[in-house]
């Protein structure tokens, strides 16, 4: 597993050389939003889709 700075650098690099800086931001916001997400997942922090569809009907 790569370290967070060597994704991120990764994740520059992969962009355009006329990327502005909130290309770069983005892109390093979305990647923190997916880790996130995966240790969500990863400790229990999840719902079904039956209990998202009930908390949906309560909006």
């Amino acid at each position: 597993m790569q370290s967070i700075k060597q994704e991120a650098i990764n994740a520059i690099s992969t962009l355009p050389d006329d990327a502005t800086i909130e290309d770069i931001m983005y892109r390093l916001y979305v990647i923190d939003k997916v880790h996130a997400g995966l240790d969500d997942v990863k400790n229990g922090r999840v719902i079904t889709t039956e209990e998202l569809e009930k908390e949906i009907q309560t909006w």
